[in-house]
C-alpha cells in the first residue's frame, strides 16, 4: 500500500527553563553535540525513516532555527512532494492570536492537511534527543487499524509524577490519561513501570480533521493534544500507545537500549550532553545506516598542537567538533563546538562549549556552559567557586555554570559602485 504520510513538527516552545541558553533562540535551535541543533534529531528520524513532506511549525524567537533549517534543511524541490518547509504562526484564529497549545498549532495550519489530503498525519515534538524510527510507528498504526497511536516509553513509576501517563489494555489499546499523578497506573504486564507519553502522535486524517475542527469550537479547551483532545477520544476512537523500546534502528546492534531524554532544563541538558562522551554512549551518533542530519559547514578540521612540557594540546574523552584548535590547553570529558580556541595552559573539564568560544592562557573551566562567542579572559576560573560565579552567571540546581553568549556580527556583502 502507498500510504501518504504528511508531518507536522511542533518547534515553536519557548523553552523557559533552559534560559540564558534561548535567551535568543527557541529551544530547537539549541546547540548540541558541538555541531548539531535539538531540531535535527526529530528531523533526521523523519527523514532517515523515509517521511520527507514535513512542515516545521515556528513562532517564538525563530531567526536561529530559521537560518539553521535554511542552512542544513532545505529540500530541492524536484518532487513536490518532497519538502521540509517551515511555518511562521499564520494567526488563522478568530481572534488572530499566537499558537494557544499543540492542537491550535495544526488547526491554524489544517488548511496544509486539507490540500495534501494524506492518509496518515503524524505530530511530532522538536524538544527531545532520541532516535527513533518513525516508520515502524507508522506501520504499527495501520496494523492495528487505529485512528490514534501515541509514541510512549516505559519508566519506572517513581517518575509518574513527572510525566503524562498512558493507561493500556494489554492489547495496547489505550484506556485512560493520567497527568502527572504519582500514583499513575502501571503497564498491565510491568508493575514497576508506566507508559509515558513522548508527545507524538499518528492520526487518521478524518479524525484529525474532525477533532480539531470540533475542539477550536470549544472555550473551555486549552485547544492541547495530551490535555484536551486525546482524553476527550477515551471510549470514541480506537486509540494505541506505540512501545518505543520495541523501536529497532538499522546498524544498531540487537538489543541496543533506547535513549530518549528530554532536555528541558538545564541539568538535563547538560547531561544529556555528557553522556555523549562516555566510552560506549547509549546514544550512537556513528551510525552511517542512521546519520544525524544538520548543516553541512566548510569547517576546517580540529587540531591539537603544541607537544612540550606545561604546553601540550590534548583532549580527552571529549567530542570536538571542526574548525576547534586545542593549542596547548587540555580538554577533558568535555563537548566543544565549531571554532572552539583553547590556548595555552588552559584546562577545560566536565563541560559544553558553544561555537567559537576562546578560553584563554591559563584559564580554568569546570562543569560550566558557554553561549557562543564568550571570551574567557587569561587566568580566570569557571566553575571553582559558585558563590562568586552567580554573582555574574548562571547557577543552575546542580552547580552547572552558565555563561550567557553574544551574537555575531552577521556579514554583509559589499557592492562595487
Amino acid at each position: 500500500m502507498q500510504l501518504r504520510v504528511l508531518a507536522f513538527v511542533l518547534a515553536g516552545g519557548k523553552g523557559t527553563r533552559l534560559y540564558p541558553l534561548t535567551k535568543e533562540r527557541a529551544k530547537p535551535a539549541v546547540p548540541f553535540g558541538g555541531r548539531y541543533r535539538i531540531v535535527d534529531f526529530v528531523l533526521s528520524n523523519l527523514v532517515n525513516s523515509g517521511i520527507y513532506s514535513i512542515y516545521v511549525l515556528i513562532q517564538f524567537k525563530s531567526q536561529s532555527l530559521l537560518q539553521h533549517l535554511r542552512e542544513g534543511w532545505e529540500v530541492s524541490g524536484l518532487l513536490k512532494n518532497n519538502f521540509i518547509i517551515p511555518v511562521p504562526a499564520q494567526m488563522r484564529s478568530d481572534k488572530e492570536d499566537w499558537y494557544l497549545g499543540t492542537a491550535d498549532a495544526i488547526h491554524q495550519n489544517i488548511n496544509l492537511i486539507e490540500q495534501a489530503d494524506p492518509h496518515v498525519v503524524i505530530i511530532f515534538g522538536a524538544d527531545h534527543i532520541y532516535r527513533m524510527n518513525i516508520r515502524q510507528m507508522v506501520e504499527f498504526h495501520v496494523e492495528k487499524r487505529a485512528n490514534v497511536t501515541v509514541a510512549a516509553i516505559p519508566v519506572h513509576k517513581q517518575y509518574a509524577s513527572e510525566f503524562g501517563v498512558i493507561e493500556t489494555a494489554p492489547d495496547h489499546s489505550i484506556i485512560g490519561f493520567h497527568e502527572k499523578k504519582h500514583d499513575a497506573p502501571t503497564m498491565p504486564d510491568d508493575p514497576d513501570r508506566v507508559y509515558a507519553s513522548m508527545g507524538n502522535y499518528a492520526f487518521s486524517t478524518e479524525v484529525l480533521l474532525r477533532e480539531l475542527y470540533a475542539d477550536s469550537k470549544n472555550e473551555n479547551s486549552s485547544h492541547d493534544f495530551g490535555k484536551d483532545i486525546l482524553p476527550s477520544l477515551i471510549g470514541r476512537t480506537d486509540m494505541y500507545a506505540y512501545d518505543f523500546n520495541t523501536n529497532v534502528i538499522p546498524g544498531d546492534p540487537i538489543g541496543q537500549k533506547q535513549y530518549w531524554r528530554d532536555v528541558g532544563t538545564l541539568d538535563a541538558y547538560y547531561e544529556a550532553s555528557m553522556d555523549l562522551r562516555r566510552v560506549s554512549p547509549e546514544l550512537n551518533l556513528y551510525n552511517r545506516q542512521w546519520p544525524l542530519r544538520t548543516a553541512s559547514y566548510y569547517d576546517a578540521p580540529a587540531k591539537f598542537v603544541f607537544d612540550e612540557a606545561g604546553r601540550r594540546g590534548m583532549a580527552v574523552d571529549s567530542i570536538i567538533a571542526g574548525s576547534s584548535i586545542v593549542s596547548g590547553g587540555f580538554v577533558k570529558c568535555s563537548v566543544l563546538g565549531r571554532g572552539v580556541r583553547v590556548h595555552t595552559g588552559a584546562h577545560v573539564e566536565e563541560s559544553v562549549i558553544f561555537d567559537n568560544c576562546d578560553i584563554g592562557r591559563h584559564a580554568k573551566v569546570r562543569r560550566a556552559i558557554l553561549d557562543k562567542n564568550v571570551k574567557v579572559p587569561p587566568g580566570a576560573e569557571i566553575g571553582y567557586n559558585l558563590d562568586e560565579d552567580r554573582k555574574r552567571y548562571h547557577v543552575s540546581e546542580s552547580g552547572i555554570v552558565v555563561i550567557e553568549g553574544h551574537q555575531s556580527t552577521v556579514d554583509i556583502a559589499t557592492v562595487q559602485i
